[in-house]
């Protein structure tokens, strides 16, 4: 069925240049001719339609390519995610210190970040069909090996390195490349709603590993993980394709006025690798790039880091079912739908800077109170905290992308790129630190005081960039 949807629309009538029709004219907003008459890769046009023959719209080929990554991607975020309620059971069976399990986790989401600006040179070289394939036979082998584990370097290499380099390849460099290559329309739609992705893969993924956890252990919930990565490979192979030259294709909302031309877009960069260094040695000289790698870096920290590593442990350490905490948990990544679509529309009219100092101030804020928030029951002030910050989950990435555009041009990607891995990187020291916290004091309140000051901190980082008037030409 995603195949018969993905089929094309009509070619447009002959050009007014005169050429006459099936001989180079290119089809509208990037669709092919009727069924039987598409063009085969590398051609310039497609026949043109039956005289009298009525138009039959369908949907262009690029979005079966988007479902795909969406659903690729959602399961990145939701395999990521899920060791957070692996914590207490690897706890209690193995006797391994939550600081160690806490290593394991922090360098999966260090790794994640990492792997993310070279992600999109690997694809250019190899293809995302291959890149993502392989990925998500990393998270199944990483996962699926881990019922066998008995030792904590195991862990580390499974759930830490395996997992982490496949969710990885699959993060925001693989949303940007489909919308890239596959979009001209809709972009700022594609990108959205595949970003999205990060926060329904928590949504779908915690809820549900947390309860096989609960009854039927740890293994059986790696295994469903395992399962469900390979699962999604089959749907690689067949619906995603790496440009869309390659099924006769322009990209949706093509013209031949726009860059990429006919059949697809611009030919492959070479040295995407070695751009993505010289870009970060330029955009490393400059006070800008360090103000909003730190502060994106404590971001990562009360988020990813802090509450999705630890918020169900915590929760639990007070008498609250981890199915309960996980679903918390769970409701905050629905809410940062909402939060981010609205933080992008305040990020077009109001100074970023100022948006920034709000939402990191009102975190750590909140941080600073959630230890009084426990209970072994969901209570209204708990659950004004999980709507308050779900709201401010990832809030902050219009505008850090804004400021990174503003201030660095057409290298603005790329640097936000680096930035990213800086808010993964703060991401992986707290989630290791809190766990040792944990270990050493016996609760996490000094984990979430201690990242709610830094928050503050954050806010006042932001508030010393300095706003410039025009981005520069390159």
């Amino acid at each position: 069925m995603l195949n018969a949807m993905s089929e094309t629309v009509s070619s447009p009538p002959p050009l007014g240049d005169g050429t006459p029709p099936g001989v180079g004219a290119p089809p509208v907003d990037g669709c092919s001719a009727p069924p039987g008459t598409e063009p085969t890769p590398g051609q310039q046009g497609a026949p043109a339609p039956v005289a009298g023959r009525p138009r039959r719209p369908r949907v262009h080929r690029a979005w079966s390519v988007a479902l795909v990554a969406f659903v690729a991607l959602v399961g990145a975020a939701g395999f990521r995610a899920t060791p957070s309620v692996f914590i207490e059971p690897l706890h209690s069976e193995f006797g391994w210190s939550r600081g160690t399990i806490s290593f394991a986790v922090g360098l999966n989401v260090l790794l994640y970040g990492l792997t993310a600006p070279f992600a999109s040179a690997l694809m250019e070289r190899y293809g995302m069909r291959r890149v993502v394939a392989c990925a998500l036979a990393l998270i199944a082998a990483g996962s699926g090996l881990t019922v066998f584990m008995r030792a904590e370097w195991q862990l580390v290499l499974c759930w830490g390195v395996l997992v982490g380099l496949g969710s990885g390849s699959m993060a925001l460099a693989f949303a940007a490349t489909v919308t890239h290559r596959w979009f001209v329309a809709r972009r700022g739609l594609v990108s959205g709603i595949l970003t999205a992705g990060g926060a329904t893969g928590q949504l779908v993924f915690l809820p549900l590993v947390a309860t096989v956890v609960e009854r039927g252990g740890w293994r059986t919930a790696s295994l469903i993980v395992s399962g469900a990565a390979l699962a999604v490979v089959p749907l690689v192979v067949w619906l995603l394709r790496d440009r869309p030259r390659d099924v006769g294709l322009r990209p949706y909302g093509a013209t031949d006025e726009q860059p990429g031309g006919l059949g697809g877009e611009d030919a492959p960069s070479r040295g995407a690798m070695g751009h993505a260094l010289s870009v970060l040695w330029k955009a490393a000289r400059t006070r800008v790039f360090w103000l909003l790698s730190v502060s994106f870096a404590i971001c990562g920290a009360s988020s990813n880091g802090l509450m999705q590593t630890h918020f169900v442990p915590a929760a639990h350490d007070h008498g609250m079912a981890v199915t309960t905490a996980a679903s918390l948990l769970a409701l905050i990544g629905v809410l940062d739908l909402v939060g981010t679509v609205a933080s992008g529309w305040l990020t077009d009219r109001f100074d970023p800077r100022r948006l920034l100092a709000v939402y990191y101030g009102l975190r750590g804020l909140s941080l600073l109170l959630l230890p009084l928030l426990f209970a072994a029951s969901v209570q209204p002030p708990m659950m004004f905290f999980i709507v308050f910050y779900g709201l401010d989950w990832i809030a902050t990435v219009p505008p850090t992308m804004a400021l990174c555009r503003e201030h660095f041009g057409a290298d603005g990607a790329v640097v936000f790129g680096w930035v990213l891995a800086w808010h993964q990187a703060g991401a992986a020291v707290v989630a290791f630190v809190a766990g040792l916290i944990r270990d050493l004091t016996g609760t996490y309140d000094l984990a979430w005081s201690g990242t709610g000051v830094l928050c503050a901190v954050a806010a006042l980082m932001v508030l010393v960039v300095r706003r410039r008037a025009a981005a520069p030409a390159g």
